[in-house]
């Protein structure tokens, strides 16, 4: 059982080596990560700028809600 156990080891750290630097010299692969890696960015901020927008929107309904009370 411990002989399979490295077997399997040994095949799947090659496999990941021959996986890894293909995709590292491929330049289409290198491209696809540069244009995810951008797009993911955008929606970050996209998501930070309307995180600050909902948080201005309920300070301002906060703010209406107390004077009203008053």
């Amino acid at each position: 059982m411990a002989g399979g156990n490295f077997m399997h080891r040994v095949i799947s750290y090659v496999v990941n080596e021959v996986v890894v630097n293909g995709l590292a010299n491929s330049p289409a692969f290198q491209r696809f990560a540069v244009r995810t890696s951008k797009q993911i960015e955008d929606i970050s901020t996209k998501a930070a700028q309307k995180k600050e927008q909902i948080i201005e929107t309920m300070k301002d309904l906060s703010e209406d809600i107390k004077s009203k009370n008053r």
